[in-house]
């Protein structure tokens, strides 16, 4: 006997199926894999209440020759499709048509990984939609002795389809139509009665997630952090949410597919929370409870101050190091280590600073010079070629390129870039235009860091999307308070009791003074929003001139690498 889910409560029962909108969808291809020219037709039904609410069919040219046996098939021939529009000038009218609905197929993995493939062949979004698969719907309530199979034909034939599969889109489509009505007849039998309660019905979510919804309970509608504890009081998962109650409910009614969640949800005991006035402040916590509780099934931001950094060695030659630990005069943070070594090589060929890690003395070098001297990239001062006087002008031109004042090694990767297109060692070429690429965006976003980390005090103030500012107060790259002012509501009183009660924070050594970069990170982005404005600073938030030129030359990087995957 089949067991009933329990009876969620009213406030509980989020959208209803009866008020849902479904798209219910279907494709014939090539029987390529998922790629932008593999289909051949789209058919699709927009259904609500049991009403239909419009239609959309077309043949698709797929570029490309049908298969014979795909012919017989489907019955689109070549000559079908030839005047037919191309995928990607169906996409636009397709993606429209959809809207926010929820999406159903037969079999939805197919369909949508194609779709999905083909948007992203040609440069559309595929929008983040709730899927519904008819197939894992009709083997959690149809029992096999009653079906025999679960394709389309056999479950149309079920539930009394009035259209009859036959391999056409918008057919097939008509027969799932019926089919999601008759399944969602019988769920509803079983007490699933929203469209939440329906995506908890799926098997992905196990009966113990569904069993602990009442977490969920006394959780608040406001934006926040919420932390899944464990049987020990240890904080197994951190995340944010704009709506806590509802995000943390789609843990125990939601299809959740990732199963470590499930298992840490099996393990929870609560949810705790932490009320922030925005999503700014939930995500800047976030990070600091990861960072200070390092959960179990987090897989990141646990070591927020951790990072690698490039910087000279204090010798009479310096060279370029890779280290840990941030100090006045780097370059970083770099988010792994060779990552940053890539772009010490980079920059030591365009500046011409040894890569070796031996010792030179200024008075008693006799060493041998290694391969690089003898191709004129070093001067190799290991052998005494190259005096403290003459080596300074590649340490000043480096030390002047961190701080954003001084581009002469970024002229030379380019010029040295230039030379070997011209000599068409075009391989060659384009590994060292990415990496001059890697090296201008590693330079770009550390000065954008390093500015909006020296400022003492910015006060930013950003639309609530409702009439009102959600502001922030960002003391040396670190969110030291953060409030909002509802429509009506002077803002610049709120911003005064904001100061007033915001976080001190003490300067610390190094190009972010101490703060986290992922924190750093986190609010330059809220900063570059359309619509946030600055309300004050202690001093004015610039960045060095130079910068607007290197982010020219990687726009021409940019172009050169797409016009190179075009040809």
């Amino acid at each position: 006997m089949r067991s009933v889910q329990a009876q969620l409560a009213f406030d509980e029962l989020g959208t209803p199926l009866r008020d849902t909108t479904f798209v219910v969808f279907d494709l014939e291809t090539t029987g390529a894999p998922p790629g932008p020219a593999a289909i051949t037709e789209i058919g699709a039904v927009k259904v609500r209440g049991g009403e239909v609410l419009g239609e959309f069919a077309t043949l698709v040219n797929p570029g490309t020759v049908i298969p014979p046996q795909i012919v017989s098939l489907t019955g689109i021939t070549q000559a079908m499709v030839y005047d037919a529009p191309p995928i990607e000038e169906v996409l636009p009218a397709f993606l429209e048509f959809v809207g926010g609905a929820v999406l159903v197929a037969h079999n939805s993995g197919f369909d949508t990984s194609h779709m999905r493939a083909a948007c992203e062949g040609h440069g559309y979004v595929w929008p983040k939609l709730t899927v519904v698969c008819t197939v894992r719907l009709a083997r959690r309530v149809v029992p096999r002795d009653e079906v025999g199979r679960y394709n389309l034909t056999a479950l149309a034939l079920l539930f009394g389809a009035k259209t009859r599969p036959k391999h056409r889109a918008l057919d097939d489509a008509r027969a799932t139509v019926d089919v999601l009505h008759g399944l969602l007849e019988r769920v509803g039998n079983l007490g699933v009665h929203s469209l939440e309660e329906l995506m908890g019905y799926l098997p992905e979510v196990t009966v113990a997630q569904r069993a602990k919804r009442h977490l969920a309970a006394d959780l608040p509608s406001a934006p926040g952090v919420y932390l899944f504890k464990g049987p020990k009081d240890e904080v197994l998962y951190v995340g944010t949410a704009k709506d806590l109650r509802r995000r943390v409910r789609t843990y125990f009614t939601g299809s959740e597919g990732r199963s470590r969640i499930r298992e840490m949800v099996a393990l929870a005991e609560r949810v705790d929370h932490v009320v922030c006035a925005h999503a700014l402040e939930a995500e800047v916590r976030e990070l600091r409870l990861i960072a200070a509780h390092r959960p179990a099934y987090n897989r990141r931001s646990k070591n927020r101050h951790q990072g690698w950094w490039i910087g000279l060695t204090d010798e009479a030659f310096p060279r370029l190091s890779v280290v840990r630990l941030p100090r006045p005069g780097v370059l970083g943070p770099f988010r792994n280590q060779a990552d940053a070594r890539t772009t010490a090589d980079t920059l030591a060929g365009a500046s011409g600073l040894r890569t070796c890690t031996q010792r030179i003395s200024p008075r008693s070098a006799n060493g041998t010079p290694c391969v690089l001297a003898e191709l004129g990239r070093c001067g190799a001062p290991c052998a005494g070629r190259q005096s403290v006087e003459a080596y300074s002008p590649a340490v000043e031109s480096v030390s002047g390129l961190i701080a954003g004042l001084d581009g002469r090694p970024l002229h030379t990767a380019a010029a040295h870039v230039e030379r070997l297109a011209a000599g068409r060692h075009y391989e060659q070429a384009a590994r060292h235009r990415d990496e001059l690429a890697g090296l201008i965006r590693a330079l770009g976003w550390a000065h954008r860091q390093a500015s909006l980390a020296s400022i003492g005090e910015l006060i930013a103030a950003g639309p609530d999307g409702a009439g009102g500012w959600e502001l922030a107060v960002i003391r040396y790259g670190r969110l030291a308070s953060a409030g909002v002012a509802r429509r009506g509501v002077p803002p610049m009183p709120v911003v005064e009791t904001l100061v007033a009660s915001a976080e001190t924070v003490l300067p610390e050594p190094g190009p972010l003074h101490g703060a986290p970069p992922e924190e750093v990170g986190v609010l330059l982005r809220w900063l570059a929003r359309p619509g946030v404005r600055l309300v004050r600073t202690t001093r004015p938030w610039a960045e060095p001139a130079a910068v607007a030129g290197w982010q020219g030359w990687l726009s021409l990087v940019a172009d050169a690498h797409s016009l190179e995957h075009v040809g």
